[in-house]
């Protein structure tokens, strides 16, 4: 029996990022509504995860391996929701990571790596998007038809500057900036491009490690160390009006609620999900 939903029926979703944490959380929940998924990773593995899990479900997945860094990635992706979905109704930027340091100790690559995957990554799938959302936007309008679809890029409340993170946090505010263009931009053609901000959200990033304790995760060849101080994690509860950390799946929610028809005279906004903490 199936356990798919329909308010999203046959929409034709891309998740970046997708393999673990909120990024599949998202597709999770986007496939449980009736959208037909493609699935972004770094790995493939997690992504395989993803597609068995939603296919077992009742749901209809691919996955689409690889680097959003990468030259040729975008139009590779948009290429695999087009030939396997005829289209993009749902477009969520949601790949990214952390390699922080304080600014006179950052060097170029720690730069550029950042920017590159939070900021020039999701403009250039946009940009490589555009051809076959723009297509069928004018082919509806020339049949009176109004449909609207969704773009949700991921931003953080890092975006208004957090200690050690020069890189990360100018990224996250880039990306506020190409929504609020993009949603100007492509209004004309009933696309909703919004953005959610977290907060502190718990996945292997923001994993709290003791001292003693060193996690790292494998980026582009680089070895990357994750994980936060359980002194830095405590601290945080502290100034969470709702008194922890969200979760992945709570993180999807605020996502999901700018991929509903409830949400189609909305653009240009910017959600925080932080629990009550967090301004930009």
């Amino acid at each position: 029996m199936s356990n798919i939903g329909s308010r999203l029926d046959r929409k034709s979703a891309i998740v970046t990022g997708a393999g673990r944490g909120i990024g599949r959380e998202v597709a999770l929940k986007l496939a449980s509504e009736g959208a037909r998924v493609v699935v972004n990773d770094l790995d493939a593995d997690p992504a395989a995860e993803v597609v068995e899990t939603i296919r077992s479900q009742g749901g209809d997945a691919v996955a689409c391996v690889g680097s959003v860094t990468a030259s040729d990635f975008s139009e590779r992706l948009v290429r695999t929701a087009v030939e396997n979905y005829s289209g993009i109704d749902i477009l969520v930027n949601n790949a990214g990571y952390t390699w922080d340091n304080v600014l006179q100790k950052m060097t170029d690559e720690q730069w550029y790596a950042i920017i590159d995957c939070h900021l020039t990554a999701p403009f250039r799938i946009l940009r490589a998007a555009y051809p076959v959302i723009s297509a069928a936007a004018k082919a509806e309008a020339a049949e009176g038809r109004e449909v609207f679809r969704k773009v949700v890029n991921i931003s953080s409340i890092a975006a208004g500057g957090n200690v050690g993170q020069s890189n990360y946090s100018s990224a996250k505010a880039g990306i506020l900036g190409l929504t609020r263009t993009i949603a100007r931009e492509w209004g004309r053609l009933k696309i909703n491009v919004n953005a959610v901000a977290f907060g502190h959200i718990e996945t292997r990033l923001t994993v709290p490690l003791t001292r003693d304790q060193s996690e790292t995760v494998t980026i582009d060849g680089r070895e990357i160390k994750v994980g936060i101080s359980e002194m830095l994690a405590e601290q945080s509860r502290k100034f969470i009006p709702l008194g922890r950390p969200g979760t992945a799946e709570e993180a999807a929610g605020a996502v999901y609620l700018f991929c509903l028809p409830e949400s189609n005279y909305v653009s240009g906004q910017v959600l925080i999900c932080g629990g009550g903490f967090g301004s930009i």
